[in-house]
């Protein structure tokens, strides 16, 4: 395949001057030749956004750094997704839509210097006239490769394909700082056949999330067929979360062989009353964290974001049952070691009207940290801060532990409020002043085995 390289096209490293218009350029070149890979050379480029084209490689050497402009005139206004919602935004640093077969490699560095974007979004977000610029958004394209990429200080969310099929992201090394807002690493968004393998994330929210739009996205399509596997995560909010935005569904998901610390939260479901759409079909396994808030939340009166404050989405009264009622089902954790955790064990809380249902853990242990600090398991109105507690469950149903150990935590090791169907197999409290309290129930409770 030919290879085109961005210097002879006009890129010129290591100056001040933008080399926009010569990588570009060399894209372009590939594309109307039919494919090709496009050469970054080591040295360090500033450039505006880039648009990838069909059947194209863009190979950045090691030692290539592309540093992106924190001008919003360098950035074209395309209609994309935002926050789940399809709208006019700045174009990704790296952007393409529509496209097949396009791969972006090498051992180079993406650089979205972020700095004044934050600020920006921070101070005076009125001065953007569109939502900031991710680092890599590729929109509806197939057979889409990332691999040995080293991406730091995104705008925005790190790496976002949309509706995208047959997606493979290998050996990313994503660096945000842990205060910059919304700057997510990995978000698959309506995608199928999606595979994430290798990657170390260390960013300033969520370090992998998985959606599907919300209630206020056109189409409802789902986001499925996922398998994230072999990654390292630090800070950020939730390490690996589904949702809040899953109103076209998420299913089948496999998340294994991963090391969580200091991620705030571990595994993250969270929805409420408006969205819809199911969660369904996951399997988590061979998880180790460290110096989390609380490893499991399954949260369906999850209340930040657009018409969250609304007593639709707070009340604890049942519903009726509509096509905007979000479920969450058929989930399962095995093989899992928290260690340091601090607010609880796990929070499970279902809709009055629509119960966390068919929940499985087996050969967990947990420990709380000597030293828990106070926190918030899940976003929800009227919870207030844990420490060192156990599992708390609330309107749940057919939920298993098996060989699930607890240690350090404070009061039951349990607690379940309107469960159905909850059953204990060779759980323990150890390591804790109150070693008899290991279940407490209340309202509701019919099943209940231990």
């Amino acid at each position: 395949m030919a290879l085109y390289n961005v210097k002879d096209y006009g890129a010129l490293p290591n100056t001040e001057q933008p080399s926009t218009v010569g990588i570009q350029a060399a894209i372009d070149a590939a594309a109307l030749a039919g494919g090709g890979t496009v050469l970054v050379p080591a040295g360090v480029y500033r450039t505006g956004s880039l648009r990838l084209r069909s059947h194209i490689e863009l190979r950045l050497s090691p030692g290539a750094l592309l540093k992106f402009s924190t001008d919003p005139d360098d950035y074209p206004i395309v209609d994309s997704r935002w926050e789940g919602v399809t709208r006019q935004v700045y174009a990704s640093c790296i952007y393409g839509a529509d496209l097949e077969n396009v791969s972006v490699t090498g051992g180079g560095t993406l650089d979205g210097c972020g700095q004044p974007w934050w600020d920006r979004h921070r101070g005076a977000p009125e001065d953007l006239a569109y939502p900031r610029p991710k680092l890599i958004g590729l929109d509806r394209c197939r057979r889409v490769t990332l691999r040995d990429l080293n991406l730091i200080n995104s705008p925005s969310w790190t790496v976002n394909p949309l509706l995208c099929l047959d997606v493979t992201i290998d050996n990313l090394s994503i660096l945000n700082p842990a205060d910059s807002p919304n700057t997510d690493g990995i978000n698959p968004e309506s995608c199928s056949g999606v595979r994430i393998i290798n990657c170390h994330i260390d960013v300033g929210d969520d370090c992998i999330a998985i959606k599907s739009g919300t209630e206020d996205t056109q189409e409802r399509i789902p986001c499925e067929n996922i398998s994230i596997a072999n990654c390292t995560m630090l800070h950020g909010h939730g390490a690996v979360v589904l949702g809040s935005e899953m109103s076209g569904d998420i299913r089948n998901v496999v998340i294994q062989n991963c090391v969580f610390k200091q991620t705030d939260r571990g595994i993250r479901f969270k929805s409420r009353r408006g969205r819809g759409g199911i969660v369904e079909d996951v399997r988590i396994s061979h998880i180790v964290m460290e110096d989390v808030v609380c490893p499991f939340i399954l949260n369906l009166y999850y209340f930040c974001g657009p018409r969250g404050k609304d007593r639709y989405v707070w009340d604890k009264s049942p519903y009726p049952i509509t096509e905007d009622t979000p479920e969450f089902r058929r989930i399962h954790f095995a093989h899992i070691t928290a260690r340091r955790v601090h607010a609880a064990a796990g929070f499970l809380y279902g809709l009055a009207e629509m119960p966390v249902s068919e929940i499985t853990f087996s050969d967990i242990e947990i420990s709380m940290a000597e030293d828990a600090v106070p926190g918030l398991p899940a976003m929800m109105s009227e919870l207030e801060p844990m420490r060192a507690r156990g599992f708390y469950l609330g309107n749940v149903r057919d939920i298993q532990f098996y060989r699930v150990r607890i240690g350090r935590h404070e009061g039951p090791a349990f607690y379940i409020e309107n469960g159905h169907g909850v059953e204990f197999e060779n759980c323990r409290s150890v390591d804790t002043a109150q070693p008899e309290e290991l279940v407490e129930r209340t309202m509701s409770e019919s099943g209940v085995g231990q």
